[in-house]
């Protein structure tokens, strides 16, 4: 290629807001070319969304508030591009420390089902339900802080344009979330290691819109881990992250960065330390870690997920979710509300 390098820049550092029928607002220009161009040539520019006014309309009248956290559900219509470059410089978000649990539990008997479950534990924001079904990808379902396309953590006014616009971004930053083939994945901080040299045939991509390509394009897991080769997964100023992804075969791995390279280790249970090159017997002792997988065994429906969920929960866990892998149905409980739990299926209702 040249020496010249690729660019999909993403989230969390958060994403521009593209006001208007898919244009750029003005001054925010992307931070690097979104594809390699022969020396001397101007960069082409690409629209991370592509809609319609009937699309745009349609998904304006999609989002709605579910509750209190506040959590939001929104069905994205219309195309997007998941390699294109959407950062705001202005709105980088802060790094910090997180702290997420994250479990598979394969189907093993006569009418179990393959399900995925999840903590989100971080500060206090606002969340999104999003729905999304891209030309030419797998539909899914997905859920996203949006203080990462809003940068700010005050409710969101979805009365506001500008704020409908940012909004709809959420299609582009899935923290967690499961496609029509049964693909699960979620992510969790860990702390820095060795990155990968970085490799002129691959693009670059942002560590939470690798999720939303995986998502898009994998139907199993030896299929996520071939898009995530095809990327270099960059973290910039926000925490290094490492992912547990899954599918409806009862296949489970965790994907992290470390020792120079990408390491896939088998394994079914994900919390927020460094997995390369540990035994089993060590990551037990980690407590979150420990309790999930001494619980698994025993759990065999969604409400068995949400009560391993309700067992690891922190003073700040945002969200609890527990994805079915059969359908595509999400559950899942905000701020440990565990009485109320928002059953999400696969299809949207905008």
């Amino acid at each position: 290629m040249g020496g010249y390098r690729r660019n999909v820049w993403a989230v969390p550092v958060t994403v521009a807001a593209l006001l208007a029928g898919g244009c750029s607002s003005p001054g925010a220009r992307e931070a690097a070319p979104a594809r390699s161009a022969p020396a001397g040539s101007p960069a082409p520019e690409r629209q991370a969304l592509t809609q319609s006014a009937a699309d745009i309309r349609r998904t304006i009248e999609s989002m709605r508030r579910l509750d209190d956290l506040p959590l939001y559900e929104m069905t994205f219509h219309g195309s997007y591009d998941p390699e294109a470059p959407v950062t705001e410089e202005s709105l980088a978000a802060p790094a910090g420390d997180w702290a997420c649990s994250l479990f598979f539990l394969p189907a093993t008997g006569p009418g179990d089902r393959p399900l995925f479950g999840r903590n989100f534990d971080w500060d206090p924001h606002p969340a999104m339900a999003v729905h999304a079904d891209p030309p030419g990808g797998y539909a899914s379902v997905s859920m996203v802080d949006l203080f990462y396309v809003l940068g700010s953590a005050a409710p969101p006014d979805p009365a506001d344009p500008r704020t409908r616009r940012r909004m709809a971004h959420a299609v582009l930053t899935p923290f967690d979330g499961v496609n029509e083939k049964g693909l699960a994945v979620g992510m969790a901080q860990t702390p820095d290691g060795k990155l990968p040299a970085e490799a002129a045939d691959r693009p670059d991509v942002g560590s939470v819109r690798i999720i939303r390509l995986m998502l898009d394009r994998a139907a199993t897991v030896d299929e996520a881990l071939d898009v995530m080769r095809r990327y270099d997964v960059r973290f910039g100023p926000d925490p290094q992250l490492h992912y547990l992804i899954a599918d409806a075969t009862g296949r489970s791995a965790v994907v992290e960065y470390a020792d120079g390279r990408m390491n896939v280790i088998e394994d079914r249970v994900l919390t927020n330390f460094t997995m390369t090159g540990t035994e089993k017997a060590e990551r037990t002792a980690e407590t979150r870690y420990g309790k999930l997988d001494a619980g698994l065994p025993k759990a065999r429906t969604w409400q068995d997920g949400m009560n391993l969920l309700q067992r690891v929960a922190q003073g700040h866990t945002r969200w609890s979710a527990v994805y079915d892998l059969s359908d595509g149905t999400a559950r899942v409980v905000t701020g440990k509300r565990w009485e109320r739990v928002h059953t999400i299926p696969l299809a949207g209702k905008g």
